[in-house]
């Protein structure tokens, strides 16, 4: 930590501590207006803005959730948007002891000179100027997503070396300017590959990453991981519920430092079921497991929200259904993130 140079510092640790609070874990609500359009398009409801900040109010102001939550990852556009009764967003989140956070990439791009269809995440231009105006409207966290994939010879180096690179930047950014960074290095489910192989690939991208994120001299304790959990390839032969969370625990222990305070989960496009039992059975443990140095919680998008959405369908009426649907799941979450399911 002395070689962290923020008038935020101790900001940033309280910030990142509150965020990994044993039994709670974040939403995820951060869907691009694109990506929204897609879980719109699945229960017919129109894109447009109304629509979108009604479904986002609906998840806010859903009775309880706070006591499941301890922030929201929000799109720019939510993050200046208020509830009917001209409450903003983030005074309600607030109120609620809820810490409001932004997605601040700009998504992923084919990585220039890679002929093998890897990407790399843009949005490092103006990044500072953007997080200090984020903080200034009430965000106390942010997210940046990089995306790897797994193949006979991937992640190529270059792919892993410019991820990392880039998640390093844009975390040590973040902290010069108030922002707790949750960095995510998510690898993709695609393939037909064990769960061995994306074991190998976890670890290995997250010693990168951790190198990238010393040499930018980024504060660990004020940081927060979201890495994915490591599952075999969609199309490849299924791992037991116990294999994902040894292996997934297994590659935590052998690369992530144990001055982070949280690993926050995301679902990878997991059901909700499964997203749930493999964070349960990770902390639940055995006798021969040592206790883990960080909070293990969740930071997921669908598998919070699908039976939310299903529930809703855009109908007024079907509201109180689809914050029931919320709540369910989201104390089912944490439940598990203390191992009680």
């Amino acid at each position: 930590m002395a070689c962290f140079k923020s008038q935020y510092a101790d900001e940033l640790v309280a910030t990142a501590n509150a965020m990994s609070v044993p039994g709670k874990g974040i939403l995820a609500a951060d869907e691009s207006t694109g990506t929204i359009g897609k879980r719109f398009a699945g229960i017919s409801v129109e894109n447009i803005e109304e629509n979108r900040r009604a479904y986002r109010e609906l998840l806010f102001t859903t009775d309880g959730f706070e006591k499941h939550c301890s922030g929201v990852i929000m799109f720019e556009e939510t993050l200046g948007q208020s509830c009917r009764d001209g409450t903003t967003f983030v005074d309600l989140l607030n109120a609620k002891a809820i810490i409001p956070g932004i997605k601040v990439d700009k998504g992923v791009v084919p990585l220039p000179g890679n002929t093998r269809g890897e990407t790399t995440t843009q949005g490092l231009d103006g990044l500072g100027e953007r997080c200090a105006g984020y903080y200034a409207r009430g965000a106390r966290f942010a997210k940046w997503r990089a995306v790897l994939t797994i193949g006979d010879t991937l992640p190529s180096r270059q792919c892993l070396d410019d991820n990392a690179e880039c998640l390093a930047r844009y975390a040590a950014i973040c902290q010069q300017n108030g922002l707790v960074p949750i960095v995510e290095p998510e690898i993709l489910t695609d393939g037909a590959h064990g769960i061995e192989k994306c074991a190998e690939v976890t670890e290995r991208v997250l010693t990168a990453v951790f190198a990238a994120l010393m040499k930018h001299k980024v504060m660990l304790e004020g940081m927060i991981l979201k890495p994915n959990m490591v599952t075999g390839g969609g199309d490849g032969p299924k791992a037991t519920r116990g294999e994902v969370a040894d292996a997934t625990v297994t590659a935590l222990r052998r690369t992530c430092p144990a001055a982070v305070p949280g690993i926050l989960f995301l679902s990878g496009g997991q059901s909700e079921d499964d997203a749930t039992a493999h964070l349960d059975l990770m902390n639940k443990g055995g006798s021969d497991m040592k206790k883990n140095p960080w909070t293990l919680s969740f930071s997921y998008g669908r598998a919070l929200q699908t039976s939310c959405l299903k529930a809703w369908v855009g109908a007024e009426a079907n509201v109180p259904a689809a914050q029931a649907a919320l709540l369910r799941v989201s104390e089912a979450n944490s439940k598990a993130s203390l191992g009680q399911c």
